[in-house]
């Protein structure tokens, strides 16, 4: 008999399987398409939590090298995992993983939002309300880690980071 952590285990696993299956590409495609944890929330045909589409735009995220977990110019060198459609002789279709390394390029900025925010929300949340709503979102649909990781310097993070 299986006992209550394995069964927990396996309900969760099931459950990725289930979200990667059913709604993963559109996730990632309205990600890249810079659309928020909310809006993806909105677009999906497909009932999915918001806190199953912030994991995995996350999990995304960090596998594209659009946030790193570290100093890129310390480590310029990640691999990236990407996962491509093959089609066997007999028409059953699967997913294989790719890995390959490639040197992170571009300039990237720290963002120590998880620890701003668990350290003080009401502080934090009242500096974001100076973002415009999808910026807002942005930030508070991602599951930030405690410590400082590093994100592209693009056009939102600009705006974001204009706060400080």
């Amino acid at each position: 008999m299986k006992s209550e952590m394995e069964e927990g285990y396996f309900q969760k696993a099931l459950s990725r399987f289930t979200v990667e299956f059913a709604a993963g590409n559109a996730i990632r495609a309205l990600a890249d398409k810079g659309c928020t944890v909310e809006e993806i929330h909105e677009r999906l045909a497909f009932p999915v939590s918001k806190k199953a589409i912030s994991e995995l735009v996350w999990a995304h995220l960090l596998d594209s090298g659009t946030i790193c977990l570290y100093d890129p110019k310390e480590q310029p060198e990640k691999i990236i995992t990407t996962y491509e459609k093959v089609q066997n002789a007999y028409g059953k279709v699967s997913f294989r993983q790719v890995r390959r390394s490639v040197t992170l390029e571009g300039e990237y900025v720290a963002c120590d939002f998880g620890k701003r925010l668990y350290q003080n929300r009401e502080a934090f949340l009242r500096e974001l309300q100076a973002l415009d709503e999808k910026d807002r979102e942005y930030v508070l649909g991602l599951p930030w880690p405690l410590e400082t990781v590093w994100h592209v310097r693009n056009e939102r993070m600009e705006r974001i980071i204009s706060l400080r």
